[in-house]
């Protein structure tokens, strides 16, 4: 790797599709503060997207390990043993959600939105990122610091 590759603390710096994939992967939270942020047209805003208080609350959660990877980023040199289990948490995460896209589209029962397609299809190809990419497992392994 080239040493323009690392950052001021030796450490890998983090590929432009880490940062798509953890904003991917926490959009529920993005959607709740900028419901948050609207004021009057919020609660309107949640409702349209999350029809069903069940999947906003799912979405909350699977949603809260990318928001905490995307606070811990900036300090990962301070806490490597965190950082590194970053990567599985947020692996298992984007294989929950999948599965449970996958099951919400298998047993839907009216007509399937453009949106669930498309949603399930960035997740797919966010996961498939996650487990081919050298480059990004490089960035949670301690192992790949600059001396």
């Amino acid at each position: 790797m080239n040493p323009d590759d690392y950052n001021d603390h030796g450490m890998l710096r983090l590929p432009l599709w880490f940062w798509t994939i953890l904003i991917l992967q926490a959009r529920t939270w993005l959607l709740f503060v900028m419901a948050g942020a609207s004021r009057q047209q919020g609660s309107d805003l949640l409702t349209l997207f999350y029809p069903d208080q069940q999947s906003f609350w799912s979405g909350m959660l699977l949603g809260l390990p990318p928001a905490m990877v995307f606070l811990l980023s900036g300090r990962r040199h301070v806490w490597p043993r965190i950082w590194q289990a970053g990567y599985w948490l947020l692996l298992a995460g984007m294989f929950v959600t999948f599965a449970l896209q996958a099951l919400g589209l298998w047993q839907s029962t009216d007509i399937i939105s453009g949106v669930d397609i498309v949603l399930a299809l960035l997740d797919a190809a966010a996961l498939a990122y996650w487990l081919l990419s050298r480059r990004l497992r490089a960035c949670f392994d301690a192992s790949h610091r600059l001396a």
